[in-house]
């Protein structure tokens, strides 16, 4: 028989348009394999909400992968280490992957050796990304827009193979259950199942349904209260769908332009950080080196008001909370409270970004360093330190005084006139804290920093 091949799973747990699958079914029988590995990421290993998700989204795979006669093997340990075992073991004859971006994933793709064979299918294109003239990578999104969009549309999306064949003999793997990545004590996960559906089936299901709400998303994404928004990312994120596929279900719609920029921005980021590995560690501009962050036992205070949401902001609150609840934030919100950690609190962006990477189901890591530090100023293209967003007046501008009211119930009972600002009104109810630094003090502490730089 001929020999087997590993088909190695990381973040594209789907079998629709799966160029890896596809070569790997076509190579001979396929062993599918996804490892748990916490140790080549260090740091950067998968947060907690992700891994809420990783246990559903495996769980929905596997069933998939046994309706067609197949299995998911599960191992876990340092990814090139576990691959030459199951390669000894199952007498294997190659590797078939997915390109991944991520720098740890780098490591663990080189140390595989000459055996893997890796494949485009987590991006909008096959092949190497847009180079300027020059032969650079792009550092800003405008440019690198106008030279992704001359190579569109993508591909087609591919099929599932005909026929996934199996090996004479299944290799050893872990039981879901014991890599215990749902959380019991506590378990912080309840609303994360009324919000969530992870797996293939259920990001086809929103993908089919998507034309509606890109008809309204430049219109509407901006208002956190207003639900359009596609809620596909964490099903991007773990490819669970492909890009390739979602542009072609949006083609067509009123909006597609607005929302086609954003679905490219994921491939954007990833090419960031291919030159720029350590962007979620280190400062892109070296001057933010020496800004001058907060810390000790008050700034403690005030990040820890600010996780919990309770910095009597109520559209900061507002967010955290969902961000706590549901491991999702709609994008104005993503916005609002990162500035206010960074320019309103002054404590270092990177704080907020490993706040997010544990809570957010959709972490994504170019897309996470790249937006913080934009936050911050820092990075390759950055937002002006001097521009401090006003959650007060952002909270009137985006109408959300509905999406007050879900999330900090306490304040629900407060009509649109004062729901943004109880405190300044005069209307703040017992149990709900006062602002935890002034808009003003904080706007003139945050300039004196920028301009010591």
């Amino acid at each position: 028989m001929t020999a087997p091949v590993l088909l190695w799973l990381r973040q594209e747990l789907r079998l629709h348009d799966h160029p890896a699958l596809v070569a790997a079914a076509a190579a001979g029988p396929v062993i599918p394999v996804y490892i748990l590995d916490d140790e080549t990421p260090g740091d950067w290993r998968m947060g907690g909400a992700q891994r809420w998700w990783l246990h559903r989204s495996l769980t929905a795979l596997a069933a998939d992968l046994e309706a067609l006669g197949s299995r998911l093997v599960l191992r876990r340990g340092p990814a090139a280490a576990v691959l030459a075992a199951l390669v000894e073991d199952s007498g294997a004859g190659a590797v078939h992957a997915t390109h991944q971006p991520e720098p740890w994933w780098r490591d663990a793709e080189a140390g595989v050796g000459a055996l893997l064979h890796l494949h485009h299918g987590s991006g909008l294109i096959v092949g190497e990304q847009p180079r300027t003239g020059g032969g650079e990578r792009f550092r800003a999104y405008a440019g690198w827009w106008r030279a992704l969009a001359a190579q569109l549309p993508p591909a087609a999306p591919l099929a599932i193979p005909k026929r996934i064949a199996a090996p004479e003999r299944w290799p050893d793997g872990d039981a879901l259950a014991d890599w215990n990545l749902l959380p019991t004590a506590p378990d912080w996960s309840g609303a994360f199942d009324a919000a969530w559906t992870p797996g293939e089936a259920a990001a086809r299901e929103k993908l089919a349904a998507i034309r509606p709400v890109i008809d309204r998303y430049a219109e509407c994404r901006d208002r956190p209260g207003d639900d359009t928004t596609s809620r596909l990312s964490p099903h991007l994120h773990f490819g669970e769908v492909s890009p390739r596929a979602v542009w072609h279900a949006v083609h067509g719609a009123d909006g597609e332009e607005k929302f086609l920029r954003e679905l490219a921005w994921r491939d954007f980021t990833a090419q960031v950080i291919a030159a720029v590995p350590d962007y979620g560690d280190n400062v892109v501009r070296a001057k933010h080196d020496a800004m001058a962050w907060r810390t000790g036992a008050e700034a403690g205070r005030d990040l820890k008001a600010w996780r919990r949401g309770r910095t009597g902001y109520p559209i900061v609150d507002a967010g955290m909370r969902q961000l706590w609840q549901t491991g999702w934030l709609p994008n104005r919100a993503r916005l609002l409270t990162a500035s206010f950690l960074v320019k309103h609190l002054l404590i270092d962006w990177r704080e907020g970004e490993r706040w997010y990477w544990d809570c957010l189901v959709d972490a994504d890591y170019a897309n996470n360093a790249f937006n913080w530090q934009w936050i911050a100023g820092s990075g390759l293209e950055a937002q002006m330190w001097s521009r401090i967003m006003a959650p007060l007046t952002q909270s009137v501008k985006y109408d959300a005084a509905d999406y007050i009211r879900r999330w900090v119930p306490e304040l629900a009972h407060l009509p649109d006139a004062t729901i943004h600002d109880p405190d300044g009104n005069g209307v703040r109810p017992d149990g709900y804290p006062a602002p935890i630094v002034e808009h003003r003090a904080a706007r003139e502490r945050a300039l004196a920093a920028g301009r010591a730089l």
